[in-house]
């Protein structure tokens, strides 16, 4: 379960990840907050402060990788945990994702369940 109701901003393109993997969240006790885009996933994480970000790669506007980046490299945004959660499985997207300041890297076929372990394992460590 999730440790006092704690914030994650999911951001994906795709409304059947987010209403799956969004109830999924939920029911684990989180508080869930959505963005469709890479533009509105920088605005949202600027506003809300969420506790974890879960970020997909390909999106409309700002890619995941962009999006990362930006967050990590802004004093305000920096400590937030970021999730990367995408349908690619590919060595050289985990490293690119590592190098711009991912926290963790999962792929959409774990599930929703190992997502959840990893947000409470990452929200343990802050």
């Amino acid at each position: 379960m999730a440790e006092g109701g704690s914030r994650v901003l999911l951001v994906d393109d795709d409304e059947s990840t987010i209403k799956m993997v969004g109830k999924h969240l939920e029911v684990a006790g989180f508080e869930v907050l959505v963005a469709m885009d890479g533009e509105d996933a920088l605005a949202k994480a600027r506003e809300a402060h969420p506790d974890v970000i879960v970020l997909d790669l390909l999106m409309p506007k700002l890619s995941g990788l962009k999006v990362c980046a930006a967050l990590k490299q802004d004093q305000a945004s920096q400590h937030i945990p970021i999730i990367i959660l995408t349908g690619k499985e590919d060595v050289v997207d985990e490293r690119a994702c590592r190098a711009c300041g991912a926290d963790d890297y999962l792929t959409k076929s774990a599930g929703a369940s190992t997502l959840v372990e990893h947000i409470t394992s990452l929200l343990r460590k802050t």
